[in-house]
């Protein structure tokens, strides 16, 4: 299995992310278990979470997904074979929120504690701060690495512009640089990464990692009608954005070559997105051993150019 840089860092991934949003959510600790167990064996080492996972859910606080993953790390006492990712950033409480140095410094001593490690592999920046000055939180990321709590930065939910002058800072101050970029990119949701962030990402060397790799659910194909809503509820919901003429016409692609490869359609849609210039790791999340097997075999499915392009002929925008 080929394991690829994240920019400049020596950090490795294999070539696909487990996404830790559902630990303590959809999955109680026992099965969160499974599936990090299950991943890991595979070969599979990277794995992403965020302090706030999953408090938009009723009874949950946040910091869940991190404390599930630290027992794990704890009783499998496997630190040492994972990159783990996690982020800060988004509300956690009164006054815990955004970038300021008296948070982050707050905020990452109680992401190792729930994570049972001493450091962070990937640290992201959630969500830009408008309240606090780049330089402050740049200049504080630097004390992180620089003390070894966290060997690499990376940013999420950040438009270019905002990349390109943190990446003047960083070079001006000799600061560590953002590293990875992780952006909502997947089959349908091509138009904004591949318009503005690809690009800017491939100009400055920049890893990129995708969430929403397989569009909340919707390239496995589960959700065909709206009568497929009630399959989730939740889901259901965002559904209703793909569930269109183009929606309908990636499915039948994506089902196309599934048949031909003997593989689920979430399979190819993770394939495509392995193929894509830049990427380093798509990152999906899984309730089920049957899922998790599916996203995985994607990461090692290979498409031919033709497969390819009539994904991308039927993706177009």
């Amino acid at each position: 299995m080929i394991h690829r840089q994240i920019g400049r860092s020596d950090l490795r991934v294999a070539p696909l992310g487990l996404g830790g949003n559902v630990f303590g959510w959809t999955l109680d600790e026992a099965r969160s278990f499974r599936i990090l167990d299950a991943f890991v064996d595979q070969g599979f080492n990277f794995i992403d979470t965020a302090d706030v996972y999953s408090n938009w859910a009723p009874g949950n606080p946040g910091g869940v997904s991190e404390t599930i993953i630290g027992k794990w790390i704890r009783t499998r006492r496997n630190r040492d074979r994972i990159v783990l990712t996690t982020k800060v950033g988004f509300p956690m409480g009164p006054d815990q929120e955004g970038l300021s140095r008296r948070y982050l410094i707050e905020a990452v001593e109680a992401s190792l504690r729930r994570l049972s490690t001493e450091y962070v592999d990937l640290y992201l920046a959630h969500q830009p701060d408008p309240h606090t000055p780049l330089d402050e939180t740049l200049s504080t990321f630097a004390d992180l690495v620089q003390a070894g709590k966290v060997r690499v930065i990376g940013a999420c939910h950040h438009e270019t512009e905002q990349l390109g002058t943190a990446a003047k800072l960083s070079e001006r101050a000799n600061w560590p640089r953002f590293e990875n970029v992780q952006a909502h990119y997947n089959l349908y949701d091509r138009k904004d990464h591949e318009a503005h962030l690809a690009r800017f990402c491939s100009e400055h060397d920049i890893a990129v990692t995708s969430y929403f790799s397989l569009a909340r659910g919707f390239l496995s194909g589960k959700y065909r009608a709206r009568s497929d809503f009630r399959k989730s509820p939740a889901r259901g919901f965002f559904m209703k954005t793909y569930l269109n003429e183009r929606g309908l016409r990636i499915l039948e692609a994506l089902d196309a070559i599934a048949l031909a490869h003997c593989v689920a359609p979430s399979s190819v849609a993770i394939a495509w997105l392995k193929s894509q210039p830049g990427l380093t790791a798509p990152i999906a999340s899984a309730t089920t051993e049957e899922q998790l097997e599916e996203i995985l075999c994607g990461a090692t499915l290979r498409l031919s150019p033709d497969e390819l392009q009539q994904l991308d002929t039927a993706s177009a925008y």
